[in-house]
């Protein structure tokens, strides 16, 4: 006979959060993190991708169940006390798999990082970047001027990506995003979408006199002088979702946000 899955319970450090870990943790039973089967995290999307790679640091993934107690929330569920044995009985689970970001910097130092949502180069000074940017060892823009790049993953397609007028990708789509940030030339270029498959590999041009930083989710590595950006399907991360608030439906629904 199955028992019920073990849970454990996380919380960004907001009042409101804490506040709500108390309610959560008087109503209901958990377990420590090292215990669990799976993760209820308190909080906003920035404490979700917190969780998530802290998992992916960790090296032992657990589906996440989050609520939000942030701002945007996106991947997140309603904050509600009551009723959680049988939201989590009844979430669906979408599968995530991460980007790897692969810094080579100036110094000769080498960098493997993961991303939930999306890489960005971006330029440190106010000098715009150079890059030269290849897709599968073929060398598609000699040199891309412009404030910066990134590489979204479905799920990050409606955070930095849309914000860069990238194109918002449903989740299940096996797609990326190539977006450029700002870009001066080639003028007319607005992007790409990619199959996830797709190894991207970013060179600086003149990285001294235009130094690039490199940014995983939250994480930056600067004076970057290559960088290659791919899929990472060895650890694929869940995220639950009640099955009205779904995370497919969420980013068919920004489409139509004006």
């Amino acid at each position: 006979m199955s028992s019920e899955p073990r849970r454990a319970l996380v919380a960004s450090p907001t009042q409101a959060a804490r506040a709500a870990e108390e309610r959560l943790r008087a109503a209901y039973d958990f377990v420590p993190v090292e215990q669990a089967d799976m993760i209820i995290a308190l909080g906003g999307d920035g404490y979700m991708l917190q969780t998530l790679h802290s998992m992916l640091e960790g090296r032992r993934i657990l589906p996440v169940f989050g609520m939000n107690l942030g701002t945007v929330g996106f991947l997140m569920n309603e904050w509600r006390l009551d009723g959680l044995d049988q939201r989590l009985a009844k979430a669906k689970s979408f599968k995530v798999n991460p980007l790897r970001m692969t810094v080579d910097t100036v110094d000769g130092e080498q960098f493997s990082i993961p991303a939930i949502n999306e890489v960005s180069l971006l330029r440190e000074t106010r000098q715009t970047a150079k890059l030269e940017v290849e897709v599968n060892g073929r060398v598609v823009l000699p040199e891309l001027v412009c404030d910066g790049v990134l590489v979204a993953t479905p799920a990050g397609s409606t955070a930095y990506n849309l914000s860069a007028h990238g194109p918002i990708l449903p989740l299940g789509s096996a797609l990326v995003a190539l977006t450029p940030i700002s870009p001066f030339r080639p003028r007319r270029w607005r992007g790409a979408i990619l199959p996830e498959a797709t190894q991207i590999r970013f060179t600086v041009l003149n990285p001294v006199k235009r130094p690039v930083s490199a940014v995983a989710d939250q994480r930056e590595v600067r004076d970057v002088a290559q960088v290659e950006v791919r899929i990472d399907r060895t650890t694929p991360l869940t995220l639950l979702f009640d099955p009205e608030h779904t995370l497919d439906d969420r980013i068919a629904a920004e489409q139509f946000i004006a």
